[in-house]
């Protein structure tokens, strides 16, 4: 998805990470672009082999612009992932049953 011009130059992508927060990634001071859930987005973190900081941890991960499409490769890479193996799981439980015209 392609953001207006305006949003982009302003940078202003988030809710509470537009308001001057950090990046939780140790020893990165670049403003954060996104907050984003603890509970969702740590595994995709924790993968990319980022060390949060202990006292930004209260069910938010603040990331930098850099930061966050590390993850975001992973997470999208993991998804795709999933998403082949349950069509190839459906294909082959449908592959045994004959279809309306395969009879013929």
């Amino acid at each position: 998805m392609k953001l207006p011009k305006e949003l982009r130059e302003k940078k202003d992508l988030g809710g509470k990470a537009s308001k001057g927060k950090t990046c939780s990634v140790n020893e990165c001071n670049e403003l954060a672009i996104r907050s984003l859930s603890e509970n969702k987005w740590n595994k995709y973190v924790e993968k990319t082999k980022l060390k949060i900081e202990e006292e930004s941890k209260r069910n938010k991960i603040y990331l930098c612009k850099a930061h966050y499409k590390e993850v975001n490769k992973i997470r999208k890479s993991e998804e795709k992932i999933y998403q082949k193996k349950g069509f190839l799981d459906n294909a082959n439980s449908q592959g045994s049953k004959k279809g309306k015209w395969e009879g013929i």
